[in-house]
């Protein structure tokens, strides 16, 4: 695919998912809709983005995207196994060929000795199997909610191409 040096990931990714045919839904935690909010944020994003889940509360995860309980007593909710247990169920529930998940902590509170503030984790389910990954952002919250959607959008990406 040619690409313009003009042409954010955003488009990049829309155009992608439009190529192979692809919807994408995302689980947001931590990022409160902003990783939804920047792939809408393209004309014609309906064509893939099929919704989104702000899943800010433990009970949502758990009731509505089917994160197991255990999941998040053994890992803590800020992990990538609670990432994972998002993307998987966001794109069950509605029936996306991508599923995005986003868990961590933007701060500034809530810190526990195994996830500081700063610490996201995202995952990706799809036909192209199920992959994680762990950053350690720094700054105040708006800063980490915005970086974290960049390592999430890389990540999709990445994950496309």
């Amino acid at each position: 695919m040619a690409q313009s040096r003009n042409m954010t990931v955003e488009t990049m990714i829309g155009r992608i998912l439009i190529e192979k045919n692809y919807t994408i839904a995302c689980a947001e935690s931590c990022t409160g809709g902003l990783l939804t909010s920047r792939l809408t944020d393209i004309a014609g994003s309906s064509a893939y983005v099929k919704s989104s889940v702000v899943s800010y509360s433990n009970e949502t995860k758990i009731n509505l995207l089917k994160v197991k309980a255990e999941t998040i007593d053994k890992f803590e909710v800020s992990s990538k196994e609670v990432a994972l247990e998002m993307a998987q169920g966001v794109k069950n529930l509605i029936g996306s060929d991508i599923g995005v998940g986003i868990t961590g902590l933007a701060g500034p509170t809530g810190s526990t000795e195994k996830s500081p503030v700063g610490f996201v984790y995202m995952a990706i389910s799809g036909p192209l199997g199920d992959i994680s990954e762990e950053h350690h952002l720094l700054g105040n919250r708006l800063e980490i909610k915005w970086q974290a959607t960049e390592a999430a959008l890389m990540m999709i990406r990445k994950y496309l191409i």
